[in-house]
């Protein structure tokens, strides 16, 4: 059996926040994997299913963040269950925003959701950390990590959960590289696991958006030197010195 646990805060006032995209990743595995509906239990909502044949439970910690441990530790101590089995994912002020990073045990980084579930678990679980990037200066941190996403993050947000869920099945067989790899592949960006991880890639590039597609085709124009076409051309595309 497998434990993946979504972290963040809940409340509706919540929901949007950077902080939250843990409960993002676990209702998008719960919606494309048709888990049983949500019910309140060990001070958590849960939901069990299937992942590729793998017996799985969701849960999203109700007790806020920094008490996370507590809902987990129930969770694992009624079903028995090994830290091997346990899987986390939240997010990670130091990624860049849209990197996926899996390990093994570790420090908590920071993260007050992380240090309540060593404390109460253990360390050697795997953690899927997901890059919300880093507002770049100290002061804003709290209110970067407990803000909404903009609008304009949606053109990763979105692939970026859709890979997540469609890949589960890689983190159930525990095959963290693949799922790194097919993940990174998704949002464009299988090159850069490959070279730090030694795994080539293993599927192509699926889910550009039409806009992102849009924005990596260079229009091929000849743009007259002079007159009024050269004019409105020019307005348009840039004019080249």
């Amino acid at each position: 059996m497998l434990l993946i646990a979504g972290l963040g805060n809940p409340g509706s006032q919540y929901a949007a926040n950077r902080h939250n995209i843990g409960f993002m990743a676990a209702d998008e595995i719960h919606r494309r994997h048709s888990f049983s509906p949500w019910t309140k239990k060990f001070q958590a909502l849960i939901a069990d299913g299937t992942i590729e044949g793998e017996k799985t439970i969701l849960i999203k910690p109700q007790t806020f963040m920094n008490l996370s441990g507590q809902a987990v530790g129930e969770a694992m101590r009624f079903y028995k269950l090994a830290l091997s089995d346990l899987v986390v994912i939240y997010d990670e002020l130091d990624l860049t925003a849209g990197k996926v990073r899996v390990k093994t045990g570790g420090g908590s980084g920071g993260h007050n959701g992380i240090k309540s579930i060593d404390a109460h678990c253990g360390k050697d679980y795997r953690r899927v950390r997901l890059g919300i990037g880093h507002p770049g200066v100290k002061e804003m941190v709290s209110n970067h990590v407990l803000g909404n996403f903009a609008k304009a993050d949606s053109e990763w947000v979105e692939p970026l959960l859709d890979a997540i869920a469609t890949n589960a099945g890689l983190l159930a067989k525990k095959d963290d590289a693949g799922f790194m790899n097919r993940v990174s592949l998704a949002l464009g960006g299988g090159s850069k696991i490959e070279r730090e991880t030694g795994e080539k890639p293993v599927a192509k590039p699926v889910g550009q958006s039409h806009i992102r597609q849009a924005r990596q085709q260079k229009p091929a124009v000849n743009i007259p030197k002079s007159g009024p076409m050269a004019d409105m051309l020019n307005k348009l595309f840039g004019k080249k010195e």
